[in-house]
């Protein structure tokens, strides 16, 4: 099972996957596929003979005993023949994938009986060194992984061109057709942002056919997004999306976004001195876009990215509030497409009366013997403190692996610090 948002190019990999290591392949897309076809699948559910008969005849397809693969693209609109795969696997003749969007959904498994055959893989959105690789980097790519097992900074110029690529990455983000787009029209932001709008249309589209009460709570939350993270502490309060509502009614809407990996959730941790995941907050949470080129085109309308020249602004590496939020937003995109959980954490003073401690990220090595935690703050600027970073290594020293900062200025080390540049995000 893949799993992935939509247009991340789950069918397009898979079918390219078929082609190369399958004599032959059956694709059948249940987004599109007759009501015939699916109706073989209850008919025909104790005859596999003929229902193998008949699918072959309807694609034009031979299927060849242990050399042939069978796809469900977009299964989880008909749930029933992802509930056959205990009995197709079983068989044995043929190898499955399957592919899918909002595979857990409530409304999409109620009625039938996970098999637990299936093996589930994520997908995300295209990583900095695919962007790299897809625009022709992959030696600067090598270069940035060896300066960082080495702990050095990179040369001075390529630094700054590895400074340009992980802007472009910004701008562009890693859906698989805003990059291709990206290539092929010689870098037109116009072309980019166009294909985005699609991409978001889309998702609006899905939300649109939640069939719960809590669909207005989603588009809510949705709209919403680049609001929460152009403020200083990017999570959520609840009763900012509609008045008088609470977190707990909120647990479904989170659930649907998260599941359909439009969104990366972030959750605050109690206690990060022990594995994050046992320490969460339910009240406290930060909702980043799965996708910043998508967050990019979603917060701002057409007219302004032109007008306030946002797309120059950044390339020419002028700070600002909104690169801020972008500039967090994609931290969480690498760290996620590396497999990690996010988390966050904060310490508030009764003495101060304020928070004396705002852990951006809070990643681990996820061992269960020896847990160490690796706390991240991410800096837009080139001028900043470290103050909160050193109260949380005083507190929780002994669990600590390591700590870092994300800054957009050479690697460097202060006070046994590693402070990084974003695009070395992909090594950690």
């Amino acid at each position: 099972m893949i799993e992935g948002a939509r247009r991340v190019g789950k069918s397009t990999i898979v079918k390219e996957f078929a082609q190369n290591e399958y004599e032959s392949f059956l694709l059948i897309d249940f987004a599109r596929t007759s009501e015939d076809v699916k109706s073989y699948f209850v008919r025909f559910n104790n005859d596999l003979d003929t229902l193998f008969m008949m699918l072959q005849n309807v694609y034009g397809v031979e299927l060849k005993e242990r050399k042939s693969l069978i796809i469900f693209d977009e299964v989880q609109r008909f749930p029933t023949a992802r509930e056959m795969i205990k009995y197709l696997v079983a068989d044995g003749r043929y190898d499955y994938i399957e592919t899918g969007s909002l595979i857990s959904i409530k409304e999409n498994v109620k009625d039938i009986v996970i098999p637990s055959e299936e093996r589930s893989v994520r997908m995300y959105p295209m990583d900095f060194e695919e962007f790299s690789s897809a625009l022709g980097d992959e030696i600067l790519i090598s270069y940035v992984r060896d300066c960082f097992s080495k702990t050095i900074p990179l040369e001075r110029g390529l630094h700054d061109k590895a400074m340009q690529l992980f802007r472009e990455y910004m701008l562009v983000g890693g859906m698989p057709q805003a990059v291709s787009t990206y290539i092929d029209s010689h870098k037109d932001f116009g072309a980019v942002d166009s294909i985005k709008r699609g991409i978001l249309s889309l998702y609006r589209e899905d939300i649109m056919k939640i069939n719960a009460k809590y669909r207005s709570r989603v588009i809510a939350l949705y709209d919403m997004i680049p609001a929460l993270l152009s403020k200083h502490e990017k999570r959520v309060v609840f009763s900012n999306i509609v008045d008088g509502t609470f977190a707990e009614q909120y647990a479904e809407t989170f659930f649907w976004l998260t599941d359909s990996m439009i969104v990366n959730e972030c959750r605050k941790t109690d206690n990060p001195g022990i594995a994050p995941a046992l320490n969460l907050s339910e009240t406290y949470l930060k909702c980043y876009m799965c996708d910043t080129g998508l967050l990019l085109s979603h917060a701002f309308n057409e007219n302004e990215l032109l007008e306030s020249e946002v797309y120059k602004q950044i390339l020419q590496d002028k700070l600002s509030l909104n690169e801020g939020m972008l500039y967090e937003n994609l931290i969480a995109q690498m760290l996620t497409a590396n497999g990690h959980k996010l988390f966050f954490y904060t310490r508030y003073s009764e003495e101060k009366h304020r928070n004396d401690i705002e852990i951006d990220f809070l990643i681990s090595n996820n061992s269960k013997l020896k847990y160490k935690a690796f706390p991240i703050e991410v800096k837009s600027g080139k001028r900043y403190t470290t103050k909160s970073l050193n109260r949380f290594r005083e507190v929780y020293g002994k669990r600590i692996g390591g700590a870092y900062i994300i800054h957009p200025k050479n690697l460097d080390i202060k006070d046994d610090i590693i402070c990084i540049p974003p695009y070395m995000t992909m090594c950690l």
